[in-house]
């Protein structure tokens, strides 16, 4: 999303067009569908079957003024089962907590899910939501209304709040390692996601092409197992690979067995750089050289933004809205 980029556009019925629609007040809605006093049981009644006609229901956020119920927050997780994510998960409980909030946690990647299945499950819970949505995005802003919603890694959704993460600044950062111990065969194993190369792959691509480096591009579903088929089948193609970037740490704990398979030294035959900097990093042998991301950090700026957007300090779609990590270079033994 651009500075130019509209703001999420509200498609659910409001307090206004259940008040309009009953010939009620505002306030004569919110005594009826928060059960308080001062109005009749007919009265009550009424409002509450047109709003259910309407499809309207009040956000936790607007109840909470009412009731002096806290803040809740829904995170929207796509793979537990990813190390990454529950450290992810972790500092975002850690800051909402320290607010006095309550995080309720979906992880949709599984089966036939998706993170519209997440919002459509968390939304009725929840004042505002925090994510890894993709493509689903936008839609998942509307399905929230005025709620909003923080996406992270897909800058060009159209939510109220978005997190990304300069992959073309981490790309340069490893492919000069790699180039500063000697790698002349450099290799990037891509995650088979969506489309025909992920974000971090194109970044990649793009700073190995203005780099002058011929790079070799290989993908493989997103797991250790995967990764370790895939650098395996790499190696019996070209064994002159003496350069590795994965696409995350866990897909390069796999490449690191399968290098081991082959009797190649790591970091003498093969160097390798993972992304992300989870703690399995400091556990593999040799210990894995990372692109990090500071995942205190990006919990704590992914609720700061929440925090933000329901006290009304920032504009939802705003550029201020619109926050850019960087990847630090940790070098440990692996390159």
């Amino acid at each position: 999303m651009t500075s130019s980029s509209s703001s999420p556009q509200v498609r659910r019925a409001t307090i206004l067009d259940v008040a309009a629609a009953a010939g009620v007040s505002r306030q004569t809605v919110t005594r009826a569908m928060n059960d308080m006093p001062g109005i009749s049981a007919s009265t009550r009644e009424r409002v509450q079957q047109l709003a259910a006609e309407l499809g309207y229901s009040p956000s936790r956020f607007a109840k909470g003024l009412v009731q002096g119920a806290r803040t809740s927050l829904g995170l929207a997780i796509p793979d537990l089962t990813n190390p990454y994510f529950p450290a992810f998960a972790s500092s975002v409980v850690e800051e909402a907590t320290q607010r006095g909030w309550n995080v309720v946690v979906d992880d949709f990647g599984h089966g036939s899910g998706s993170g519209l299945d997440a919002v459509a499950r968390l939304g009725p819970q929840v004042d505002a939501l925090v994510g890894y949505l993709g493509a689903s995005s936008t839609e998942a802003q509307s399905m929230m209304g005025r709620r909003p919603v923080v996406v992270l890694d897909f800058p060009s959704g159209q939510a109220a709040g978005l997190i990304s993460f300069d992959y073309a600044y981490a790309a340069q950062l490893a492919l000069e390692r790699l180039k500063s111990v000697r790698c002349r065969r450099i290799a990037y194993l891509d995650a088979d996601l969506e489309g025909p190369a992920t974000t971090r792959g194109l970044a990649v691509a793009a700073a190995a092409a203005d780099a002058g480096l011929e790079l070799t591009l290989r993908r493989s579903a997103d797991s250790a197992s995967a990764a370790r088929e895939a650098v395996r089948s790499m190696l019996e193609h070209d064994g002159r690979i003496d350069g590795l970037l994965v696409f995350n740490d866990l897909m390069a704990a796999g490449a690191l067995k399968a290098l081991h398979d082959a009797g190649r030294r790591v970091p003498e035959d093969c160097a390798v750089i993972g992304m992300d900097g989870i703690p399995l990093g400091e556990l593999v042998t040799p210990e894995l050289t990372t692109l990090s991301l500071d995942l205190r950090a990006v919990g704590r700026a992914a609720v700061d933004l929440v925090d933000h957007l329901i006290s009304g300090r920032l504009q939802a779609g705003s550029p201020d809205s619109e926050l850019v990590l960087k990847h630090q270079l940790v070098l440990r033994q692996s390159a």
